[in-house]
């Protein structure tokens, strides 16, 4: 895997962000609460939690809600992000992956370097950098 630029202590942080997130999830259909966690460039930290609704299409993922909150705010440049799901009222006891959508919001603002982190807890996680899990991604240079 490639070298990435966020320290450990950064990915505790972030991890540690993620799994509290996951308490603000609205999921009354599958029960599955996710949290996420998005660093800029600045260093600042971006929460995001799966908010679904009864018509599933509709249904926001938690990393696609931590990017377009930041977004909203003026963000535009990202380092990484965690993302941890699971049953709600229970540990995670898997790692919760990006959909493709979520991959592809990433690939429109974090670029090629950008860490993802799947995370049960903050001393068992995976990390991957956008490339490795979207390669051959469909970015704006993709249109230019």
């Amino acid at each position: 895997m490639a070298v990435h630029s966020i320290t450990d202590q950064e990915k505790q942080t972030l991890i540690t962000a993620a799994l509290s997130a996951r308490d603000q999830a609205y999921m009354p259909y599958s029960h599955y609460a996710v949290g996420a966690a998005l660093l800029t460039s600045d260093g600042n930290i971006i929460k995001g939690c799966n908010i679904e609704n009864a018509s599933y299409g509709v249904t926001n993922c938690a990393e696609r809600t931590a990017f377009f909150k930041a977004v909203s705010e003026g963000e535009r440049s990202f380092r990484a992000i965690a993302i941890a799901g699971g049953i709600a009222g229970e540990q995670p006891t898997d790692y919760a992956y990006p959909c493709g959508s979520c991959r592809q919001v990433m690939q429109e603002f974090g670029g090629s370097d950008f860490v993802i982190i799947a995370a049960k807890s903050p001393n068992d996680y995976k990390e991957f950098t956008l490339e490795e899990l979207l390669p051959f991604g469909f970015g704006g240079e993709s249109i230019r």
